[in-house]
């Protein structure tokens, strides 16, 4: 056999000291392990040509979904068996067949790994069938896995069978493996590129046919429809169903379509473009826990998506939340292309949630997915006694069904995540608000504080220069209504009653933080599933000839899984409930505090165009009584070396000391009251720095 195969386990290296060259080596240009691959001793000449062919055909290509080969290392370039080793890049994660045979994929791949699949495959093909050469040899073991980057590479293998049509136009010789051989092979028909088309399916008798299978009775049946239960959604099983109708044509004339004249590129692969172009978005119903999967148009708007929404589940665009895993709402702005994620086309890897914002209490869990008809009947009687090779069938089926019943819950977990996501980001958002609001108070209460204490000064020195003759009603009536309006501004800046709502909901938050059911409770599911899955292994192996047994451990572990998701979705459910609740009262609180805070902002403009109105209004009265100082007739009166100006009309009715005595107390007054103004004005903070 092979020295080692491209897909599997690199061998142990041999010791220098025995002479032998060692059969694992990483090239520091190739970055990775070689798989070194030898011919078999009992090769005739025949086969011998088809190695060095093989070889030939593996050196001239460069492709990432064809496993590339490279110079054999000098200490490994020798011959065996008269031909010459052939090296080639290692793929770690073995091949097709072994995932297919994987009890998790015993209903079929994920939709993820199929349009992966098909994406690589088909590219690998079409760039063989470019560079002029037929596989002819297409099978799941020769497809390999390859970890790239944290991605699955799928790359094609074994190009022993390969024809390249430079050597000639028709090939005629019967290749290949028997089980995936195209009709035209059988009868030694000259054939072309398109037998690679055939892959890996059987004769169909109808051109609609894409599988086959065979009854208890031995009768072989067919369909024009891909067998349930399988992991696709509707519109990929549409467009799949017409690509494979296309590839499995009897007719190889008609098989893949042909050519397309204007492009000279096969119409299969422009189907194939066209499919793994789609942009489809799922969307997962988190009222009724069912998904609904729409085809993208290009350019299409999110309130064009949620026009089609609301006709395929009656809730109205206007009460639709649409939010991504990260639990982010869908922007209005963009296009509804932004929920579908580049290189990611399926629902088992992205995934948009609906919420209904007219509700906050769901009423789950929902009825669990529905039981196939063979799964169905042995849960009805799990004692009866079966053919081995008929079990195979039911018990796939079966741990397809637990498998399912735990992904359905994982979904639902993962939008139950990301509406407290949403409700986190409303609640930065309520914290947000409520520190503006509580800091434009805090600027109230100190400016009212500070006006208080000034309104109050000004009306005890106003009232002691009133004993000098300047007053005004008004001013002083205007003083006291600005008293009053302050202590109403006051009300306005108490916001305690909304900052014990916003305290009480953050506490709130945090308990649903806490709280188990915001981390997932799916560990019983997931040791049902370990179980189901070891009873199918264990079940593979076993003979099928003339043996039988019951279902009775497969039927407890369905039996159980559908109770346990039961009983995790109920609490998701009720959780679910109390944060669409708390974030609903978010929703109700912001408004207010958007009031408030207007309310605060109203009373602060207030405050200081009171405070500037009444310091205007001083200086004003301080100009009237300059004025009145400056109206008197001066006139010079010499007395103990004191000068003062008196009118003349004072000197013949009063004595000359005593008018001298109280115009002199008076200026002295008045100088003093001048003085304390111009005192604390100039003491004063400005009054901006509480803007």
């Amino acid at each position: 056999p092979a020295l080692r195969g491209p897909g599997g386990p690199p061998p142990a290296p041999r010791s220098p000291a025995r002479g032998a060259p060692r059969g694992c080596l990483a090239g520091s240009v190739l970055a990775g392990a070689l798989a070194i691959k030898a011919c078999r001793l009992e090769l005739n000449v025949k086969n011998k040509d088809r190695w060095c062919h093989e070889i030939q055909i593996m050196k001239k290509l460069d492709h990432p979904n064809v496993v590339k080969a490279f110079e054999v290392p000098k200490e490994l370039d020798f011959l065996v068996n008269n031909v010459p080793l052939l090296a080639m890049q290692y793929c770690s994660r073995g091949d097709l067949r072994k995932l297919l045979n994987s009890p998790e994929n015993c209903c079929g791949l994920k939709e993820s790994q199929v349009l992966s699949l098909l994406n690589d495959v088909g590219s690998g093909i079409r760039y063989l069938h470019e560079n002029r050469i037929i596989h002819r040899d297409l099978k799941p073991e020769n497809i390999v896995l390859q970890d790239e980057n944290g991605k699955i590479i799928h790359k094609i293998i074994d190009l022993g069978y390969a024809k390249d049509l430079d050597q000639g136009s028709l090939c005629t010789s019967f290749v290949g493996t028997l089980q995936y051989l195209a009709p035209e092979l059988f009868d030694n028909k000259p054939y072309t590129a398109s037998v690679d088309f055939w892959k890996i399916y059987f004769c169909m008798k109808d051109p609609k046919f894409i599988f086959a299978w065979e009854e208890m009775t031995g009768e072989v049946r067919f369909s024009a429809h891909l067998p349930n239960p399988h992991s696709l959604c509707s519109i990929i099983v549409e467009v799949m169903e017409s690509w494979l109708q296309l590839m499995l044509d009897w007719d190889p004339q008609q098989r893949g379509g042909g050519t397309d004249p204007e492009t000279g590129c096969a119409r299969c692969f422009q189907l194939m473009d066209q499919i793994l172009g789609l942009k489809i978005v799922h969307v997962l119903n988190m009222t009724s826990a069912r998904i609904l999967s729409l085809a993208l148009h290009p350019e299409e708007s999110v309130h064009s998506l949620q026009s089609r929404i609301e006709s395929e589940t009656g809730t109205s665009a206007g009460s639709q939340e649409l939010l991504l895993e990260m639990g982010i709402c869908l922007d209005p702005r963009k296009p509804a292309s932004q929920c579908v994620i580049d290189g990611v086309r399926s629902w088992d890897s992205c995934m948009v949630y609906l919420f209904d914002k007219s509700k906050t209490i769901y009423d789950g869990p929902f009825a669990s997915r529905s039981l196939s008809d063979c799964v169905n009947y042995i849960v009805q009687d799990s004692e009866i006694q079966l053919p081995i090779l008929q079990l195979r069938k039911i018990w796939a089926e079966a741990v397809h069904y637990v498998i399912g019943l735990k992904e359905d819950y994982s979904r639902l977990f993962q939008g139950q995540r990301a509406a407290m996501l949403s409700l986190l980001r409303y609640n930065a958002n309520l914290t947000k608000m409520k520190n503006n609001m509580v800091s434009a108070s805090q600027q109230l209460k100190a400016k009212l504080k500070f006006f208080h204490q000034s309104i109050s000064l000004d009306l005890e020195r106003y009232s002691d220069q009133m004993t000098y003759g300047i007053s005004s009603e008004k001013m002083l009536k205007a003083w006291k209504e600005m008293e009053e309006k302050a202590l109403q501004c006051e009300q306005t800046g108490d916001i305690g009653f909304l900052d014990e709502q916003i305290v009480a909901l953050h506490t709130e938050i945090v308990e649903l933080q806490r709280s188990p059911h915001a981390r997932r409770q799916g560990d019983l599911m997931e040791n049902l599933e370990q179980r189901a899955i070891e009873l199918y292994k264990r079940l593979k192996p076993r003979a099928p000839d003339h043996s039988y047994s019951d279902s009775t451990e497969m039927v407890k572990i369905i039996a159980q899984t559908v109770q346990s998701q039961d009983w995790v979705l109920k609490e998701l459910f009720r959780h679910l409930s109390k944060l669409l609740g708390c974030k609903q009262k978010i929703i109700d609180l912001l408004p207010k505090i958007e009031v408030a805070l207007n309310k605060i902002k109203e009373a602060d403009n207030s405050v200081m165009q009171m405070q500037g109105k009444r310091q205007r209004e001083i200086w004003h009265l301080l100009k009237i009584a300059c004025s009145v100082m400056d109206a008197c007739v001066p006139v010079l009166c010499q007395f103990g070396g004191i000068s003062t100006g008196l009118p003349l009309f004072f000197l013949g009715r009063i004595p000359f000391a005593h008018l001298l005595e109280e115009n002199l107390s008076y200026l002295d007054s008045f100088s003093t009251v001048i003085q304390e103004a111009k005192h604390d004005q100039n003491n004063t903070n400005p009054w901006t720095f509480l803007k």
